[in-house]
């Protein structure tokens, strides 16, 4: 493993983590479905990059919660619940994450590869067709998009009442809307489970499970899920991964300095663009992740015997696939960016 960071690992570090604190301050998610590949593909191995971006989120979930306090954008009872379930599937995570790596390196980095394939590859396909379904309704039904509908499996389970009972959204409906405290615990235990395997704070899961299962709006499941990842990426990062060695420290110090500015552009321009173009950000973010994990199989396919092509292959396919990945997520830092900037006067109005 890397003991050393020579000066293109570092501004790439700090390029990952700018990127990174965008996603997390846009979308809630923690960005590490962005760190781990990015960290694997410079050579990382798959349980130290886990560990590694679990504690960088932790640090950077802090800063983002206090921002997305600061705008209202956090329901603490839906994040309670949530966090039940949570700590309860992080720490079976990463038991399990622990014991493959001590029975097969190898094999763990496979493992952990094909989770984000499976997981991204689905969590792509569904935010795509939804970003484009959005965009399509938006065109017929013009200054809509402010109020966000519920979801069709949004009604039906905030339509069964099973004691506690929780009120959220009150900014967003009159009255706010309510839900049973089980679906959240239920919700929590499937991210605290792939949070600690894949070594993320579970946000890119969240936001589909709140916006689309549960029936949460955009803005609010943005703020409430950083708050989560506090204590789900604090709790899995220290106990499942730090105190065994898991964690590359000089490597997620790197990453915070490019957070530190991420965060911040990224929560503000949840303020000035509609939930459209939030979940527009997640669709881009996700599928750069699912086409980076996805070009790395064949390369550890072939190291393990399991597929029969030379090694240059495998490299040649990896090494594309890495390339589409830091292209993809460079136009996501470009279209954030300039959201920022050609919404700055209505942004310094809203501070005034």
């Amino acid at each position: 493993m890397p003991s050393h960071y020579t000066n293109l690992i570092f501004f790439a570090s700090i390029f990952v983590g700018l990127c990174a604190g965008l996603i997390t301050g846009c979308i809630g998610a923690g960005g590490g479905f962005i760190i781990a590949p990015a960290l694997m593909s410079a050579g990382v191995k798959g349980i130290l990059a886990v560990g590694t971006d679990l504690f960088h989120i932790f640090a950077k979930a802090i800063m983002g919660s206090v921002l997305h306090r600061k705008l209202g954008n956090i329901s603490v009872s839906l994040a309670v619940a949530f966090l039940v379930g949570s700590i309860i599937g992080a720490t079976v995570g990463g038991y399990g994450n622990r014991a493959l790596y001590d029975y097969n390196p190898v094999m763990s980095d496979l493992f952990i590869t094909l989770v984000y394939v499976f997981i991204l590859g689905f969590l792509s396909f569904y935010a795509l067709m939804d970003y484009f379904k959005a965009r399509r309704g938006e065109a017929v039904g013009k200054g809509k998009e402010r109020a966000e509908e519920i979801p069709p499996l949004g009604q039906k389970i905030q339509a069964v009442h099973i004691p506690p009972m929780l009120t959220f959204d009150e900014g967003v409906t009159p009255g706010g809307r309510k839900i049973s405290a089980i679906f959240l615990v239920i919700s929590g235990l499937i991210v605290g489970l792939a949070a600690s395997v894949m070594g993320v704070g579970g946000g890119f899961l969240t936001f589909p499970m709140f916006v689309y299962g549960l029936g949460v709006s955009s803005m609010t499941t943005v703020g409430t899920d950083i708050f989560q990842i506090v204590f789900t990426a604090g709790y899995g990062s220290l106990s499942q991964y730090a105190i065994y060695g898991f964690v590359f420290y000089t490597l997620a110090m790197g990453m915070l300095l490019g957070s530190l500015i991420g965060v911040q552009i990224g929560s503000l321009v949840t303020k000035v663009v509609p939930g459209i173009m939030i979940r527009g950000f997640f669709a881009v973010a996700v599928t750069a992740g699912f086409v980076n994990r996805f070009a790395a199989l064949p390369e550890k396919l072939q190291s393990l015997g399991y597929l029969k092509i030379t090694k240059e292959v495998g490299s040649l396919i990896n090494t594309v696939g890495n390339s589409l990945f830091f292209l993809a997520i460079g136009l996501f830092a470009v279209w954030v960016f300039y959201s920022f900037f050609s919404n700055i006067k209505l942004l310094k109005t809203e501070g005034h």
